[in-house]
């Protein structure tokens, strides 16, 4: 395989770690461009891998797509990995898809609407659907025998490998999934009332504050609800606890239904558990509407309001030492086997300590990029192929969760 990677930040650069290990003698991995719109922060990534003729660094700037695709055919690239923020998602989808190469991402890029109505009907809150854009041009990428596969990381991503693993070895009907992202992380040290970001700044001001999705066959299919929907308290394994969990935008909720009703499926939900102050500072900030991607003019400048709400929160990267805890993320799986009603929770618990030390970067961010790289590697070394555009559900469980134990990663279940 010879990959780009698109977007060097803290999660992309987990991913190359894990590679690295997972293929020391270049058996499959032979050569990855290290791409961000930053230079320095490709070269800053790439250096930090020793590994100069394998892991090169490149600037990408991802909404020119004939640049891309230059890159792309220059260096015989087979593989995109999407690792920039998601509203870039789609140009670097498309030039994959111009270039011939096979293309990855963690998730997909949606637009709600201004005045989003809720209620029965993902299109009637949402100019753009999160993963229509992608599962749109499926019969296209199948027509040209190329293969995208969306939604690569730990939710989405390992939990969907979870909940197919799950309709396919523990129940004989599978009839509801919920996802669970939760876990322990806490920073024992920091004065009260402090806000910080477990994950990408984009991505939490997007599917946290955008409509929320749940499937529900009972209902009439995609229902719709407000940010902060569906509150519940539900207990962790491994000492964990209880987490109180709230509904938001994620990718499950539409691709679980895609291809497992096969199996039962009549019901997918997310839920994820959210620190107090992170729920409060949101509220502010959509209220202010400092959400917004449209500029305002301060001064004789054009100022995007996120960009500054990115800009001055706290990164991901750089608050690792100061968590302590562990992240729990899995499914809780609800069917039949032999004829009587079962429950199943399938999860991978990352501890940051862990995270810390053997890898120099906080849990949500490895945990993510971990499960990142495994599916890559299911794609490079042959165990996932097909044509067209599918997500983590569709392939064969199997592959994943061997890569999971072999490498160390782990999984776990409680029945």
């Amino acid at each position: 395989m010879r990959m780009l990677l698109v977007g060097a930040g803290a999660v992309g650069e987990s991913i190359l770690k894990v590679l690295k290990k997972r293929d020391p003698q270049s058996e499959w991995l032979e050569l990855v461009l290290v791409g961000d719109c930053r230079q320095a922060r490709a070269e800053e990534v790439a250096e930090r891998l020793q590994e100069p003729l394998r892991f090169c660094p490149v600037q990408v700037d991802a909404f020119d797509r004939e640049g891309m695709v230059k890159l792309i055919h220059d260096n015989a690239i087979d593989f995109v990995m999407d690792a920039a923020d998601p509203y870039v998602s789609n140009y670097i989808f498309d030039a994959a898809f111009a270039a011939g190469a096979r293309y990855g991402n963690m998730g997909t890029w949606s637009v709600p609407k201004e005045n989003p109505a809720y209620g029965l009907g993902i299109e009637n809150s949402y100019d753009e659907p999160m993963t229509k854009y992608n599962f749109d041009r499926h019969e296209a990428w199948r027509k040209a025998g190329n293969m995208a596969c969306i939604c690569l990381g730990i939710d989405p991503g390992a939990v969907n490998v979870f909940a197919r693993y799950a309709a396919e070895e523990l129940f004989d009907e599978l009839e509801e999934v919920h996802v669970k992202d939760g876990g322990s992380l806490e920073m024992p040290q920091a004065e009260e009332g402090k806000i910080w970001f477990g994950f990408n700044v984009w991505t939490v001001l997007d599917e946290v504050m955008n409509p929320n999705v749940e499937y529900d066959e009972a209902k009439g299919g995609f229902w719709v609800e407000k940010p902060f929907a569906g509150a519940e308290d539900f207990t962790m394994p491994e000492g964990i606890g209880t987490n109180h969990l709230v509904k938001v935008e994620h990718e499950e909720t539409v691709t679980l239904p895609r291809y497992l009703k096969p199996f039962g499926l009549r019901r997918a939900t997310f839920k994820i558990a959210l620190d107090e102050n992170l729920i409060n500072a949101l509220k502010v900030i959509d209220a202010l509407g400092l959400r917004s991607l449209k500029p305002v003019r301060v001064d004789g400048a054009d100022v995007v309001p996120r960009d500054v709400v990115a800009a001055v929160a706290a990164q991901p990267a750089d608050i690792g030492e100061e968590l302590a805890g562990a992240m729990c993320v899995g499914v809780h799986c609800i069917g039949r086997k032999d004829g009587r009603r079962r429950e199943v929770f399938i999860y991978q618990k990352f501890e940051n300590d862990r995270a810390m030390r053997e890898w120099g970067t906080q849990a949500v961010v490895m945990q993510t990029g971990f499960a990142a790289a495994l599916g890559i590697e299911c794609i490079g070394r042959g165990f996932w192929k097909d044509a067209g555009v599918f997500s983590p559900e569709y392939f064969d469980p199997h592959p994943y969760m061997q890569l999971m134990e072999e490498s160390g990663f782990g999984w776990n279940m409680v029945l």
